[in-house]
């Protein structure tokens, strides 16, 4: 599944709101396309597909992941 994610990694993207979205649900300054990025490249990252969406886990990140327009929806803190 991660495999699969990765060949697609340069179509990855989101939309305006969506940044805003992870941004604050985050805490973070930088752009939330590239932060999932590289979450997606750490080894000890987890992927998995759950219906429409895939699912990118990390330590206490969660990221949504449309699996037909590879549109990041949303991203948790859990």
């Amino acid at each position: 599944m991660k495999n699969e994610l990765i060949k697609k990694i340069d179509k990855i993207h989101t939309t305006s709101l969506g940044m805003k979205r992870i941004k604050t649900n985050l805490n973070i300054e930088a752009s939330g396309v590239d932060y999932c990025k590289n979450i997606l490249l750490n080894e000890d990252s987890i992927v998995y597909k759950n219906g429409k969406n895939y699912y990118l886990k990390y330590n206490n990140i969660l990221f949504t992941i449309n699996s037909f327009s590879y549109t990041i929806i949303t991203a948790h803190i859990i």
